[in-house]
């Protein structure tokens, strides 16, 4: 299968970008076909319909990536109670024909224990775009947001969480496609 990640924070080792290449990674272990955008290293344009910002090279590879996928993951920081506005940005330069009939996962990384708020807002984005919501979701906050030089979260618990929802996503997106 075709997964398409976004990592959707603007900071360099942003632990929700940690937490997208270990889904990533998890992903690719099971012998599924993984494309990450993050959007640190690959910012997009300020969205607006009357700039021509849809001619960027930028949103040419975010549009083909997501278009070519199967499955889509969304990760973001929780900012303020939602998502980041860098992701929040990257996905209005798509529109339902990039999420019609497909499952999203949708992960967080929030400074407090949990970031459900942005967990909630993405599935409503992704339910205005036609997508299929994941019915479950990562999230992870405070210690919980420690990861390895491997990569790895430092948390067994994380570890087993995380590995435990992607099979469950995995598997579910196989029976939607």
């Amino acid at each position: 299968m075709k997964i398409a990640i976004l990592a959707g924070a603007n900071r360099k080792q942003a632990t929700s970008t940690l937490l997208a290449l270990y889904v990533s990674k998890l992903m690719e272990q099971e012998g599924h076909e993984v494309q990450v955008i993050d959007l640190h290293k690959n910012p997009m344009p300020f969205y607006s319909p009357d700039e021509g910002a849809d001619d960027s090279a930028a949103v040419q590879c975010l549009r083909s990536t997501v278009k070519w996928a199967d499955a889509i993951v969304l990760s973001t920081p929780e900012y303020h109670g939602g998502m980041s506005g860098v992701l929040k940005n990257a996905i209005d330069f798509l529109n339902f024909e990039y999420f019609d009939g497909k499952l999203v996962l949708v992960c967080s990384s929030a400074g407090g224990s949990v970031g459900t708020s942005s967990l909630t807002q993405m599935q409503t984005t992704v339910r205005n775009l036609h997508g299929i919501n994941s019915p479950e979701w990562i999230s992870i906050g405070g210690q919980q947001r420690n990861f390895a030089d491997n990569g790895e979260p430092e948390s067994e618990e994380v570890r087993a969480r995380v590995k435990r929802t992607v099979d469950f996503f995995l598997s579910l997106a196989a029976k939607v496609r």
